[in-house]
């Protein structure tokens, strides 16, 4: 199965912004959805983003809207999270993954890119 890796966490003050980047390793990620997952300490993983294949539709968690954009550029096979107006509640380790319609993953699970907000 393909595995993502994840790049552009790290540690930010309350109020920052970090963009994140996914790539899956080994083909393309055109012709699939691909979403944002974190997972804070002593937590379950959760849903943050998504967006279609073709860019066209995004689906975003409450917690994150107005503040994190999804984009991809199929191009460069990547995936990007930039996120704005960070939060101490916004740190955890973020995945990105294959999502199927109803927004859930599938596939392998990367290393994640840890990000931290101070405040």
């Amino acid at each position: 199965q393909v595995q993502f890796v994840e790049s552009g966490g790290g540690l930010v003050q309350a109020g920052g912004s970090l963009r994140l980047s996914c790539a899956p390793s080994g083909r393309s990620s055109s012709g699939y959805d691909i979403g944002w997952f974190r997972q804070a300490p002593g937590k379950e993983r959760e849903f943050v983003v998504s967006i279609s294949w073709l860019g066209t539709s995004t689906r975003y968690a409450d917690s994150v809207k107005g503040r994190f954009t999804i984009s991809r550029d199929n191009a460069k096979n990547t995936v990007y999270l930039q996120m704005n107006s960070l939060k101490a509640e916004d740190t955890a380790v973020y995945y990105c993954n294959n999502v199927d319609f109803r927004w859930r993953p599938f596939g392998s699970w990367g290393q994640g890119t840890q990000v931290t907000v101070s405040s």
